[in-house]
């Protein structure tokens, strides 16, 4: 029997596990490194994440200049609603558009008319989608 090598087999042929008593510290070393670079790395970007500037998550108003002839794009924009949102969800941001500008309350004559107008163009759209029709005649 030679005692310098570490695979001696033993009777059926079965391998004894010299070489994973050897291995064992080895795979051991590079687990502990590799949780301790991957802690690292998950702490600076906890720190950079902590660290960028917050934005207020808060919805905006459509900001743009206005186009000659209102299209269901803009009409949609003006509100803050989907082209093909539905009655309810358009008059709920027809009512949030106009309680900021209503002209009663210090808010332009000309932007109350530009939602007005959104509102008659996604709810006169909605009503052409349906098969309905919008008049009486």
């Amino acid at each position: 029997m030679i005692l310098n090598d570490p695979i001696m087999i033993i009777g059926d042929g079965i391998q004894s596990s010299a070489i994973l008593q050897c291995e064992s510290p080895l795979v051991l070393g590079v687990t502990v490194a590799a949780a301790a670079l991957g802690g690292r790395y998950a702490m600076r970007a906890w720190q950079a994440f902590k660290a960028r500037p917050s934005v207020p998550r808060t919805r905006r108003f459509y900001e743009g200049g206005f186009q000659h002839a209102m299209t269901r794009r803009e009409a949609a924009l003006i509100l803050g609603v989907r082209e093909h949102a539905a009655m309810e969800k358009i008059k709920e941001a027809h009512r949030r558009v106009m309680v900021a500008n209503h002209p009663d309350s210090g808010g332009s004559h000309y932007l109350a008319s530009k939602v007005n107008e959104a509102k008659d163009m996604l709810i006169r759209g909605r009503a052409k989608g349906t098969g309905t029709s919008a008049s009486a005649f």
